[in-house]
């Protein structure tokens, strides 16, 4: 809306003599849009919507100039080959003025609302244990989840390591959760305990949730903040019992259009890149174009995925089955580079077509690493309930993975958006595909 009203009073700005303010926006209004929308796009691609990468304020304020500059070149170009689109002469100049007025403006009153937790609602948090310890973290490391922790209850006292508390003051005993909630005026109560039988005050808790005090589980809390599962402590009763992992027969048509309509587009549109491409892997080193290699779909069922070749031919002759890692020496030059750009897995799309892979999924593992991670990580073999994915929600949400930490670390990620697929969900995955794409990030 900023962005909307910064260009709209730059262009009445300059055409106020020529016409009345609603004739000119609905004239223009097209035009307004269209740099709004090319601005918020810059935004996008410069961080500006991750709450995380806010920063200090002279960073903030960099990026935001940065992000406005880079939307007017864009424009500038779009402008050229399309003059039609533009709205009036000098209008983009002062439009910048606006622009960064209004949204560093806002930027910083929202940071600064955020920092005084204005709209924060006062919270309990119950428990001492491993998962409490990982939501204080996590509400610290994210300020803007609207939460603020103004005690920890524990049943006894004594239990409790100061240093993961975050500095948030202690209470002992779960008999006086009800007065303490009153008295603190608390909206909410977290219980994050990590063993409940023969723990969970459930007399208390009833009465504070007919008192109106919104209870909620922590498992679900920690999903609801981090994209994530926290697979190391639900239990199966949790997955059970809980919302989502929904499948619906009209659910698997929408996927499966969108899936062929995205891979038959991207692939006509990449079909140049494409023979590019196939001509450099086969000009810079020995070996085919194209390299093949099994690996674990849906319910298990094993498939030979496509890639363009970027390491030299046999690299796992000596060494067997092992991860990528950084610096790896049987990439080659031309690998390096398509790598960085994710080209290498354009030939994915023909796995698509055919049904083996979804557009948007968890990534296809080989035989080998999955029958090792079956044993060590806890619900492995749920993600090979959906097909897996040429993105996906772990890919961009954690990046590359070379270790069995990493395994379950993407584990939570994969077993959040098997929860939580949908077409929405996917649209986001693909907005943050092309970010890192663009931007060259996490690639190995």
């Amino acid at each position: 809306m900023l962005i909307f009203i910064a260009v709209a009073l730059a262009s009445y700005g300059f055409l106020r003599e020529e016409t009345e303010l609603r004739f000119m926006l609905g004239d223009n209004w097209w035009k307004i849009l269209l740099v709004t929308i090319v601005t918020q796009i810059s935004l996008y691609f410069n961080d500006l919507y991750e709450m995380q990468s806010e920063g200090k304020r002279v960073n903030l304020a960099d990026r935001l100039i940065q992000a406005v500059g880079l939307a007017f070149v864009i424009l500038a170009i779009i402008y050229f080959v399309w003059p039609g689109a533009m709205i009036g002469r000098w209008v983009a100049f002062l439009s910048i003025i606006f622009l960064i007025l209004f949204v560093v403006s806002w930027r910083f009153l929202y940071a600064y609302v955020i920092l005084r937790r204005f709209f924060s609602e006062k919270t309990l948090l119950l428990g001492d244990g491993d998962l409490a310890k990982g939501l204080l973290q996590e509400i610290k490391r994210r300020g803007d989840t609207g939460y603020d922790i103004c005690y920890v209850v524990w049943q006894e006292n004594g239990r409790y390591d100061a240093g993961h508390l975050e500095g948030v003051p202690v209470k002992y005993g779960f008999e006086h959760l009800r007065d303490l909630a009153a008295a603190a005026h608390v909206s909410n109560i977290i219980v994050a305990l990590d063993q409940k039988r023969g723990v969970m005050p459930y007399n208390e808790l009833l009465t504070c949730k007919m008192k109106g005090i919104n209870v909620i589980d922590g498992e679900s809390f920690y999903e609801r903040i981090t994209g994530k599962l926290l697979v190391e402590k639900i239990r199966p009763s949790w997955l059970v019992f809980s919302d989502g992992f929904r499948k619906s027969a009209t659910a698997r048509l929408v996927k499966r259009t969108t899936d062929l309509i995205f891979s038959v587009v991207i692939s006509v549109l990449a079909l140049p890149l494409f023979a590019v491409v196939a001509l450099a892997v086969k000009l810079d080193s020995k070996g085919p174009v194209f390299f093949k290699q099994e690996r674990v779909g849906e319910n298990g069922k094993v498939y030979t995925v496509y890639k363009f070749r970027s390491m030299t031919e046999n690299a796992e002759m000596d060494s067997g089955p092992v991860w990528a890692a950084e610096d790896d020496p049987r990439i080659t030059r031309v690998g390096r580079v398509i790598r960085k750009l994710r080209i290498d897995e354009l030939p994915q799309l023909l796995n698509v077509i055919k049904g083996d892979m979804s557009f948007v999924g968890p990534r296809p593992e080989r035989p080998f690493f999955v029958e090792e991670l079956k044993k060590k990580v806890p619900y492995y073999n749920e993600r090979f309930t959906i097909k897996p994915g040429v993105t996906g929600w772990a890919q961009v949400m954690y990046g590359y993975g070379a270790t069995e930490t990493d395994a379950l670390e993407k584990l939570k990620y994969d077993l959040y958006y098997i929860k939580n697929m949908s077409l929405m969900l996917d649209l986001m995955v693909m907005f943050h595909t092309a970010k890192i794409v663009l931007l060259s990030r996490g690639a190995r």
